[in-house]
Order: C-alpha cells, then structure tokens, then sequence
C-alpha cells in the first residue's frame, strides 16, 4: 500500500511542479536525444512500464520510484507533446522531478542487484 501512495504522490508532485515551474520544453528524451520521436518515446515508455510491472515484486521501492517517473514524463508526452522541465543546475541539462526519481530508482535497483550478486 505505501508503494501505490508513493507512486500517486510523486506523479502528483512532478505534474504540479511542472505547471507552476516549468522552464523548458523537450521533445526529445533525456540529453534531448531523439528529438521529435513522440510516439517512439511514447512506445518505449509502455514497454519500460510492462517490464517494471513485470519485475515488480522482486523490486517494489526502485521500480516504484522508476515507475512513477516513466509515468510523469508520459503524460507529458502524450497530452503536450513533450517534457516539462525546470530544475537547472547549470552544470547538467535542465530535468525535472520524473528524471530525477527515476535515477534515484535506477541507481537503487542497480544497487540492489549488485548487493545480491555479492
């Protein structure tokens, strides 16, 4: 229960965000790689979310964080047409809250994996 609760809050947390501080628009995916590919970032985002709910048991809390941001940034996709950004460290590409629990996810999920290599 508390991993849907988180998954709700933090979609809800990065579109809020985005309507109020959005800077940046990118039509592309992360580095704006892939500029202009809507549908084809649309359709890798369904598969990564098949593949996290696939997986989902063995992971909940990275997958979770992961799968929240996949989320986030597809509604963007599919409604406007691209991402909404606004957090600019000025050293790295400006990014959003999706983005950034997805590494966060990504980084714990690699973390766990390893740990259970070892």
């Amino acid at each position: 229960m508390f991993n849907i609760i988180l998954l709700v809050v933090l979609i809800l947390l990065d579109q809020a965000a985005k309507l109020y501080l959005a800077t940046t628009y990118n039509s592309g995916a992360a580095f704006s790689l892939f500029q202009g590919q809507r549908y084809l970032l649309i359709a890798v985002s369904i598969i990564v979310i098949l593949i996290i709910l696939k997986y989902y048991k063995e992971y909940p809390f990275p997958l979770t964080l992961i799968l929240a941001g996949t989320i986030g940034n597809l509604i963007d996709r599919i409604f406007l047409g691209y991402v909404r950004d606004f957090i600019d460290l000025k050293f790295w590409p400006v990014f959003n809250i999706a983005d950034f629990v997805i590494v966060i996810g990504t980084l714990l999920l690699v973390y766990k994996m390893w740990k259970e290599k070892k």
